[in-house]
C-alpha cells in the first residue's frame, strides 16, 4: 500500500510553496497559485521541468463544490502521467456506475472499477503504479504502457494496458520519458502533496 509520506528517494514535485519547477506548456512560467501548502488550478495546465519513465505517484486533489453543474463542468481537471495518459478529475461522487469519463478514468479509454470518489470539498487521493511503453530501436513499441490506480486506497484499475495517448496529450512519443502535468479546465480543483518515486525499468539479471 502507498502511503502519502514520501519515501526518502522520492521527488517531491510540489514543495508546498510554490510552483517554481513548473510551467505552461508552451514552457512560460506556470501562474497557478500556492497557499498554505495547496495548489490552486489557475490560467493554463502546467506540467513539471522534470521528465520521469517508470514511477510511483502519489497526488491529493480537492473538487470544489458545484451543484448546479453536471457532467464534465462539475470540478473537471486531469492528471496527465508523462503529458499523455489523462486520469480524470472530475465531481462523480454518488454515481453509481462511473463511466470512461467520470472521476478516476483513463480518459475516454477505460472507466474505473468501481466509483471510489468522496464528496467534493473533501481531500482524495491516486496512487500510481505506472510502466512506460518499451520500444524497440526502430521506435515500435513492443510493449504497451500499463498503470494500476488506486483512489482513496481502493484499487480502481489494476495493470490496465494502454492503446496509446488519450486525448490532449502533449506528444504521441510513448517511448520517451515525460512531465507530470495538470490540467486547467476552468474549475477551482485544488492539489497538495504530489511525490514521484522513480522506479528502475529493471531487476538484475544475476541470480
Amino acid at each position: 500500500m502507498v502511503t502519502s509520506t514520501p519515501p526518502e528517494n522520492a521527488v517531491q514535485v510540489f514543495n508546498g510553496q510554490d510552483v517554481d519547477n513548473w510551467t505552461q506548456r508552451n514552457g512560460d512560467p506556470a501562474k497557478w497559485t500556492v497557499e498554505n501548502g495547496v495548489m490552486s488550478v489557475n490560467q493554463g495546465d502546467i506540467m513539471t521541468q522534470e521528465k520521469f519513465t517508470d514511477f510511483i505517484l502519489h497526488l491529493e486533489f480537492m473538487t470544489p463544490y458545484m451543484p448546479e453543474a453536471t457532467g464534465q463542468a462539475r470540478g473537471n481537471s486531469g492528471v496527465f502521467l508523462q503529458g499523455r495518459y489523462e486520469i480524470q478529475v472530475l465531481d462523480s461522487y454518488g454515481i453509481e456506475v462511473p463511466g470512461q469519463g467520470d472521476c478516476g478514468a483513463v480518459y475516454n479509454q477505460f472507466a474505473p472499477l468501481t466509483n471510489a470518489c468522496k464528496p467534493p470539498l473533501e481531500w482524495q487521493t491516486y496512487d500510481v503504479v505506472f510502466r512506460t511503453a518499451r520500444v524497440d530501436t526502430d521506435g515500435e513499441v513492443v510493449e504497451k504502457t500499463r498503470l494500476t490506480i488506486l483512489q482513496n486506497g481502493t484499487v480502481i484499475h489494476n495493470n490496465i494496458e494502454l492503446p496509446g495517448v488519450t486525448g490532449g496529450s502533449i506528444d504521441g512519443e510513448v517511448g520517451k520519458c515525460g512531465p507530470l502535468l495538470l490540467q486547467d479546465h476552468g474549475n477551482d480543483v485544488k492539489y497538495r502533496n504530489i511525490w514521484i518515486l522513480p522506479l528502475a525499468l529493471k531487476g538484475s539479471d544475476q541470480y
